[in-house]
């Protein structure tokens, strides 16, 4: 495995090898201890799964507030998907800043999205499924949000035409502005 630099020096890349033959490939897609060693000594405890039919599916911009706060190791297991963390550490120099990443089921590509960062992601094709380890447990009162359109922000989304595919819940998000900011560095 390797780590690469994203636009962001808290979110990493992990590229972990790939060992083939005429039957396919085996991947190590995480080892505790390596990555302690190489990335951050995460504890990750819970793991979670989503599949999303249609192109332009946006799921985020997502984040769980503290003391419950998650940092997530994203990867796509079919399709393809353009994955992105926001800083949103109030104190921070990289504050409503972004780094982003295609993930594919091709490439093996993870991102890791550590706490004080909102997580999102686009489907670039259909019938996508996306894992994510996280380091602490799901909490419904720690669930937090922002725009996925937010002006200030300025993602570059690459979404079909019509736009994208949201959830209620994602199109109520306010912009990184107007949230309650518990996160600091």
């Amino acid at each position: 495995m390797q780590v690469e630099a994203t636009a962001l020096s808290d979110v990493k890349l992990i590229v972990p090898s790939r060992h083939g033959d005429a039957r396919g490939w085996f991947s190590e897609t995480f080892r505790a201890d390596w990555f302690a060693a190489h990335v951050a000594p995460i504890e990750f405890v819970q793991e979670n799964h989503s599949r999303s039919a249609e192109i332009g599916t946006l799921r985020g911009l997502h984040f769980q507030t503290p003391p419950r706060g998650q940092a997530k190791l994203v990867r796509c297991l079919a399709g393809a998907i353009w994955d992105v963390a926001v800083d949103i550490r109030t104190d921070s120099p990289t504050y409503g800043q972004y780094a982003a990443a295609e993930l594919t089921a091709d490439n093996g590509h993870q991102l890791l999205v550590p706490i004080g960062f909102a997580h999102g992601f686009v489907t670039l094709t259909a019938d996508c499924e996306v894992a994510y380890k996280v380091s602490d447990y799901y909490a419904p009162e720690s669930d937090g949000g922002i725009a996925w359109d937010d002006p200030a922000l300025a993602l570059p989304w690459p979404l079909p035409p019509g736009g994208p595919v949201l959830s209620g819940k994602d199109k109520l998000h306010p912009v990184l502005a107007d949230l309650a900011n518990p996160f600091t560095l």
